[in-house]
This record gives C-alpha cells, sequence and structure tokens, in this order.
C-alpha cells in the first residue's frame, strides 16, 4: 500500500470511487442530486484540487483526498474497503504537508462528522446551505495543530 500524488488518469477510477460513496453514505441526496453533482465533481473539483490516492501492492486505488490549500475538500474511500484506516492514513500524510487542516461536512452524514470528530477535528460553525445554497446544511471543522 503506499499513498501518491494523483495522475490525470486516476481520474475515472476516482470519480468510480467517489460515487459509490455518497451512494453509500448521503442518504439525504435524491438520485437527481447525485447526478447533478457527479457532473461537477467531475468537470470542476476534481481536476482542480490537489489530490492524493491510497493505492494498495496490486496498483487497485482505493481511496483518495482531494485538498485546495489546508481545505479538505474531498475524502472518500471505497465503501467495501470502510473500516480500513485509509481515510485516516489519507488525512495523516495530508497533516504533513498543511497546518491547521479545515474540512465542511455535510451535516447529515453522521458517519463522516463523527470520522472528522475521532480524528480530533472540531465544529467551529455551520451553514444552513451548501455551497450551492440547497438545504444542505454544513458543518465547518477545524484541525489545530
Amino acid at each position: 500500500m503506499s499513498i501518491r500524488n494523483r495522475i490525470p488518469e486516476d481520474n475515472p477510477v476516482l470519480l468510480e470511487i467517489w460515487l459509490r460513496a455518497v451512494r453509500a453514505t448521503h442518504a439525504f441526496l435524491r438520485e437527481q442530486d447525485v447526478e447533478d453533482l457527479y457532473l461537477q465533481v467531475r468537470d470542476r473539483y476534481l481536476p482542480s484540487v490537489t489530490a492524493w490516492v491510497w493505492e494498495d501492492l496490486d496498483g487497485c486505488i482505493a481511496g483518495f483526498i482531494g485538498m485546495h490549500k489546508a481545505q479538505v475538500e474531498m475524502l472518500f474511500v471505497d465503501p467495501n474497503r470502510f473500516g480500513q484506516c485509509i481515510g485516516t492514513r489519507l488525512l495523516d500524510h495530508t497533516r504533513k504537508q498543511y497546518a491547521n487542516l479545515t474540512v465542511d461536512v455535510n451535516e447529515q452524514n453522521l458517519q463522516a462528522h463523527a470520522f472528522y470528530r475521532r480524528y480530533g477535528f472540531k465544529d467551529v460553525g455551520r451553514s444552513t446551505t451548501d455551497f450551492a445554497g440547497r438545504p444542505f446544511p454544513l458543518v465547518h471543522m477545524a484541525l489545530k495543530i
């Protein structure tokens, strides 16, 4: 297993991991929301972040983290690999790159919110809508070193 920089050829695999993970954890989204977000992630968000991937010894990608400066923009793990510390190790990797990490988590995604709290992030604010103004509240979190 290793963490390496994302290369453009990884993007279709990362997008598929994103889709499976969102369907497994974002029950509050309608299918149309997922389809709309898929296009935005594919065309705008994924290409715009600095990303690292978790790659198994056999070359299989099991998760990734996307950053914009010290902001965790996306952290997704293949649902078949939940509970294997992949997300934790990706966060550990980014902590070496950036001090004082921040992340915004969908309030309805209780699993992700609990994950970041266990890691040490603290709630520092809340928005009643997501970045696009949709009625999906966000919890703003910060990890201070």
